[in-house]
């Protein structure tokens, strides 16, 4: 026994195949279209691997030089060292080692015994830098000498004033006595003159220190040093300090203790004192006070324009060291 199927027709099998067909027509045109593609792509890589290569013009290097408009730049000045008035020279040296008040010609009173820019001497084991030995002594103007009169004896308050006598009449006899007779000379007290006291200038206190330096050249100990606008207004600034320390010091000289104090601050262009700060200090804080009171109490000029416009903005930046010694 068999078994058959009958199919029937249904309806819209016609517009499934032309679907169908315009498909594949569609497919078969995109591929086309990109074998094409590829095969022009490889053409052109091809091409241009094979091609000669046309040389590059070579130009010449050109340096353009522009003029920029630069900010001053701010010279590095040499360290201080003080000139004094016995060692001033009217010829600067040939080597600017030091800036100072006034000009100095490097000497040493020994033969050079180390690479230093300083002379060799013998003194004491200190920090700083002394070439000489002196006490200090403060500015005094001096005194012109006056005559000082013989003291006046004056009525105690308790004493009634006493009444002015009358003259007593003169005879005709008394007077002609008095005018033949010779007058007594009438002695003056004597004028004792005030002694005039010396002029003196400010002088910091100086102990030689033991150098080993390289100078040569034979004479009283020196440096080379040049004698700059900073350097003098420097010099000021510290004599103003080193009075008022040295005053001060004086006064209170049983309150302070030995040690060491280190302060910073700054001067500005008008002279005025700023940003003043103690950094160290191994004594006590009468000392402190004592160091802190000279530097503010200085009264100092401005600072020269041809100066300040070598310097930073905020003025001149300074570094102070006080020592109290046992000795």
């Amino acid at each position: 026994m068999t078994t058959a199927e009958i199919m029937f027709a249904q309806p819209g099998d016609g517009t499934i195949d032309r679907k169908q067909e315009a498909r594949k027509v569609l497919w078969a045109l995109l591929a086309a279209l990109f074998i094409h593609l590829v095969v022009a792509y490889t053409l052109a890589a091809l091409g241009g691997a094979f091609s000669p290569v046309l040389p590059v013009e070579e130009k010449p290097v050109e340096l353009t030089l522009v003029d920029l408009p630069s900010a001053p730049l701010v010279p590095k000045n040499a360290a201080f060292m003080e000139t004094d008035e016995s060692k001033q020279s009217a010829e600067p040296p040939k080597e600017k080692t030091f800036e100072s008040n006034a000009n100095s010609i490097a000497a040493s009173q020994q033969p050079a015994t180390g690479g230093m820019p300083f002379p060799s001497q013998q003194g004491i084991d200190r920090p700083g830098v002394d070439l000489e030995t002196h006490q200090y002594s403060l500015l005094n103007e001096g005194a012109q000498s006056q005559p000082s009169a013989a003291p006046q004896e004056s009525p105690k308050p308790s004493e009634p004033p006493q009444p002015t006598p009358q003259p007593t009449p003169v005879t005709d006899s008394e007077q002609f006595a008095m005018l033949t007779s010779t007058p007594t000379p009438t002695v003056r007290p004597s004028v004792v003159p005030t002694p005039e006291q010396p002029r003196s200038a400010y002088r910091a206190q100086k102990r030689q220190t033991r150098l080993s330096g390289s100078i040569t050249n034979r004479g009283a100990s020196a440096v080379n040093a040049i004698g700059t606008p900073l350097g003098r207004y420097q010099k000021t600034l510290y004599d103003a300090v080193g009075s008022r320390w040295y005053y001060y010091v004086s006064r209170q000289r049983d309150l302070v203790s030995i040690g060491t104090l280190r302060l910073v601050f700054s001067v500005d262009r008008s002279g005025r004192v700023a940003n003043l700060k103690v950094v160290e200090n191994s004594s006590n804080e009468s000392f402190a006070n004592v160091c802190l009171q000279s530097v503010l109490e200085i009264q100092l000029p401005p600072i020269p324009e041809d100066v300040a416009d070598t310097l930073p903005a905020e003025g001149l930046d300074e570094e102070m060291s006080f020592t109290m010694y046992a000795n």
